[in-house]
């Protein structure tokens, strides 16, 4: 007997989900009437445009194209730039006479052994980095506008839902007073009508505010606000949830973590083979005389500039970028188990707001079945008004805990994607 009851709760419930949907869409498209050249704000739409007004987003173009200069660096023939060496020399400035002797040479920096290949090793793992780290910075972002669109999308419902309130309040104020004159009840229920509606309207002046203050919050990403903003109601897709640890290890805050220890330790490799200076190779044309009217004499002269080691600095150079590694990787660890709980709490909260919902959702259709009855007996004069006041004020609170359920499960779907390192859908 038990199945059967659920098997008929079950369509019912559905119904209402549905009821309650087409009702929401409906006051998005009434608001969108206001504006019909404006198409219903998005979350994925809001986040792109609050993503465009960041610094990261503006600078990356150039942060990239820095990383691929320092790549191509590495890609040279030298270690540093060719320098141009010229000198000139005399025994008696200011004349044309005595010994003359004038020089051109190049100064090649060469690279030690190693240092190019190492060198462009880390310019990689930069590249690398820059790319994990803005795609970081994307996510911390997606998180604060998630938040600020649920809760611009409860307070849209709500406002919805006690919009509702009041028609319902007013249509039943409107037929008690039509009994009260025909004597069928007293004043005292004319009263208590006129009452409900005065709630519905503090209500939907409450609801009212706080609707405009969480839409007026988007304009900090770029949003231009207008009465009536029209909002989407369409949650984001449900993922596929893999193992935690491995989802934990592929989030982009973990992955930008291992990236900058990747960039230390070619950056402490790079420091163990530049234990000195780099050497240069210097080539050089000499052209001299002895002394006016001789013939002048050219000669060439090849040499190479060895520096001696670094010593203590070169030392303290590897030192700090293994630390900095070290603390990276130890950073990188504790960011992945924190991912991971944080993924599991997501998964266990999903399941518990669509539990949550349809519980409520068969509660929503049971007050709506009994406010159906007892209007219908309260038309023909066999419900008193205190129960029919009662019994809607029950509907609305249902209806309203209902819509928030559906709003909380679409959020904790939300909270599931960014715990899972997924932008905005």
């Amino acid at each position: 007997m038990q199945s059967t009851k659920q098997r008929q709760h079950t369509p019912i419930a559905a119904l209402v989900v549905m009821g309650l949907g087409w009702a929401l869409l409906g006051s998005a498209a009434n608001a969108q009437t206001s504006h019909p050249g404006t198409a219903p704000l998005t979350l994925q739409t809001l986040f792109e445009q609050a993503w465009q007004r960041q610094p990261e987003a503006q600078s990356a173009a150039l942060r990239r194209e820095a990383a691929q200069a320092t790549r191509s660096a590495a890609a040279a023939w030298t270690a540093e730039p060719v320098a141009l060496e010229l000198s000139t020399q005399t025994d008696r400035p200011g004349s044309n006479q005595g010994s003359r002797e004038a020089e051109v040479g190049l100064a090649l920096p060469l690279w030690l052994p190693g240092e190019r290949a190492r060198k462009a090793a880390l310019a990689d793992a930069e590249l690398q980095a820059l790319n994990s780290r803005q795609r970081a910075a994307q996510l911390q972002l997606a998180a604060t506008v998630r938040e600020a669109w649920w809760a611009a999308q409860r307070a849209q419902a709500d406002w919805a839902l006690a919009q509702d309130r009041l028609n319902n309040a007013q249509r039943l104020a409107a037929d008690v007073a039509r009994r009260v004159r025909a004597g069928d009840l007293a004043r005292a229920d004319q009263a208590q009508a006129d009452g409900a509606v005065a709630q519905a309207e503090a209500a939907l002046a409450e609801a009212h505010g706080a609707r405009d203050a969480a839409q007026a919050s988007l304009a900090a990403w770029g949003i231009k606000v207008f009465p009536d903003l029209a909002l989407a109601d369409a949650a984001e897709p449900e993922p596929p949830v893999p193992d935690a640890t491995t989802a934990a290890a592929q989030h982009p805050a973990a992955a930008d973590w291992q990236d900058q220890a990747e960039v230390a330790r070619r950056a402490a490799d790079l420091a163990a083979v530049q234990t000195r200076a780099n050497p240069e190779l210097t080539v050089a044309a000499t052209r001299a005389r002895e002394q006016a009217g001789d013939r002048y004499q050219q000669t060439f002269t090849v040499g190479l500039r060895v520096p001696l080691g670094g010593g203590d600095r070169a030392q303290a150079k590897q030192a700090a970028a293994r630390a900095e590694a070290l603390a990276a990787e130890v950073r990188a660890a504790a960011e992945r188990d924190r991912l991971a709980a944080d993924i599991a709490a997501a998964v266990a909260r999903v399941k518990a707001t669509q539990a949550q919902r349809d519980a409520l959702a068969r509660n929503a259709a049971l007050a709506q079945g009994t406010r159906g009855f007892i209007d219908k007996a309260f038309r023909l004069g066999e419900a008193d008004g205190p129960t029919r006041l009662r019994v809607e004020l029950e509907a609305a609170q249902a209806e309203r805990q209902l819509a928030r359920a559906s709003i909380d499960a679409a959020a904790a779907i939300s909270h599931l994607r960014q715990a899972l390192g997924l932008l905005p859908q």
